[in-house]
Protein backbone atom coordinates (compact mmCIF):
# COMPACT_ATOMS: atom_id res chain seq x y z
CA UNK A 1 0.00 0.00 0.00
CA UNK A 2 0.98 3.30 -0.40
CA UNK A 3 -0.32 6.71 0.48
CA UNK A 4 -3.57 4.72 1.48
CA UNK A 5 -4.00 2.73 -1.93
CA UNK A 6 -4.10 -1.00 -2.24
CA UNK A 7 -2.61 -3.03 -5.05
CA UNK A 8 -4.00 -5.98 -6.28
CA UNK A 9 -2.52 -8.65 -8.40
CA UNK A 10 -3.93 -8.85 -11.97
CA UNK A 11 -4.82 -12.26 -11.30
CA UNK A 12 -6.47 -11.23 -8.60
CA UNK A 13 -8.30 -8.12 -10.44
CA UNK A 14 -9.55 -10.49 -13.04
CA UNK A 15 -11.15 -12.64 -10.74
CA UNK A 16 -13.07 -9.77 -8.62
CA UNK A 17 -14.21 -7.89 -11.05
CA UNK A 18 -15.92 -11.54 -12.71
CA UNK A 19 -17.66 -12.09 -9.11
CA UNK A 20 -18.51 -8.53 -9.17
CA UNK A 21 -20.42 -8.89 -13.05
CA UNK A 22 -21.78 -11.82 -11.48
CA UNK A 23 -23.51 -10.79 -8.62
CA UNK A 24 -24.54 -7.68 -10.88
CA UNK A 25 -26.14 -9.96 -13.12
CA UNK A 26 -27.70 -11.32 -9.62
CA UNK A 27 -26.21 -14.80 -9.87
CA UNK A 28 -25.54 -14.59 -6.32
CA UNK A 29 -27.07 -18.07 -5.61
CA UNK A 30 -24.92 -19.98 -8.03
CA UNK A 31 -21.53 -17.77 -7.03
CA UNK A 32 -21.70 -19.20 -3.70
CA UNK A 33 -22.19 -22.87 -4.74
CA UNK A 34 -18.84 -22.34 -5.87
CA UNK A 35 -17.39 -21.85 -2.65
CA UNK A 36 -18.77 -25.28 -1.76
CA UNK A 37 -16.40 -28.13 -1.12
CA UNK A 38 -16.79 -31.36 -4.16
CA UNK A 39 -17.94 -33.37 -0.89
CA UNK A 40 -20.41 -30.89 0.34
CA UNK A 41 -22.17 -30.50 -3.49
CA UNK A 42 -22.79 -33.88 -3.52
CA UNK A 43 -24.21 -33.84 0.37
CA UNK A 44 -26.38 -31.05 -0.91
CA UNK A 45 -27.60 -32.99 -4.16
CA UNK A 46 -28.52 -36.61 -2.21
CA UNK A 47 -30.29 -34.18 0.78
CA UNK A 48 -32.24 -32.57 -1.98
CA UNK A 49 -33.32 -35.77 -3.68
CA UNK A 50 -34.80 -36.69 -0.41
CA UNK A 51 -32.44 -38.81 1.03
CA UNK A 52 -31.88 -38.75 5.04
CA UNK A 53 -28.40 -38.77 6.32
CA UNK A 54 -27.95 -42.62 7.25
CA UNK A 55 -28.47 -43.19 3.39
CA UNK A 56 -26.57 -40.33 2.44
CA UNK A 57 -23.86 -41.91 4.95
CA UNK A 58 -24.42 -45.61 3.22
CA UNK A 59 -23.96 -44.36 -0.50
CA UNK A 60 -20.96 -41.89 0.22
CA UNK A 61 -19.64 -44.67 2.51
CA UNK A 62 -19.25 -42.05 5.77
CA UNK A 63 -20.34 -41.77 8.91
CA UNK A 64 -23.98 -40.48 9.67
CA UNK A 65 -22.26 -38.00 12.03
CA UNK A 66 -20.20 -36.89 8.61
CA UNK A 67 -22.80 -36.43 6.45
CA UNK A 68 -24.62 -34.44 9.50
CA UNK A 69 -21.26 -31.70 9.68
CA UNK A 70 -21.01 -31.63 5.88
CA UNK A 71 -24.74 -30.24 6.30
CA UNK A 72 -23.93 -27.72 9.03
CA UNK A 73 -21.01 -26.11 7.00
CA UNK A 74 -23.29 -26.25 4.08
CA UNK A 75 -26.15 -24.44 5.94
CA UNK A 76 -23.35 -21.90 7.31
CA UNK A 77 -21.73 -21.50 3.96
CA UNK A 78 -24.82 -20.79 2.38
CA UNK A 79 -26.61 -18.86 5.39
CA UNK A 80 -29.68 -21.39 5.29
CA UNK A 81 -31.04 -22.65 8.45
CA UNK A 82 -33.62 -26.31 7.77
CA UNK A 83 -33.06 -28.74 5.27
CA UNK A 84 -36.56 -27.50 3.49
CA UNK A 85 -33.93 -24.38 2.70
CA UNK A 86 -31.60 -26.67 0.99
CA UNK A 87 -33.96 -28.45 -1.12
CA UNK A 88 -35.16 -24.89 -2.49
CA UNK A 89 -31.84 -23.73 -2.82
CA UNK A 90 -30.98 -26.85 -4.82
CA UNK A 91 -34.21 -26.33 -6.79
CA UNK A 92 -33.28 -22.36 -7.22
CA UNK A 93 -29.73 -22.65 -9.09
CA UNK A 94 -31.01 -26.04 -10.55
CA UNK A 95 -29.44 -28.39 -9.05
CA UNK A 96 -32.14 -30.78 -9.20
CA UNK A 97 -35.04 -31.33 -12.12
CA UNK A 98 -38.63 -30.81 -10.10
CA UNK A 99 -39.68 -33.33 -13.43
CA UNK A 100 -38.15 -36.58 -13.02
Amino acid sequence: MAEGEVYLYPSLTSRLVQDYLKRAEGDDQSLVYDYLTPREREVLTLIAEGLSNAEIADKLVISAKTVDRHRENIMRKLNLHSRVDLVKYAIRIGLIDLEE
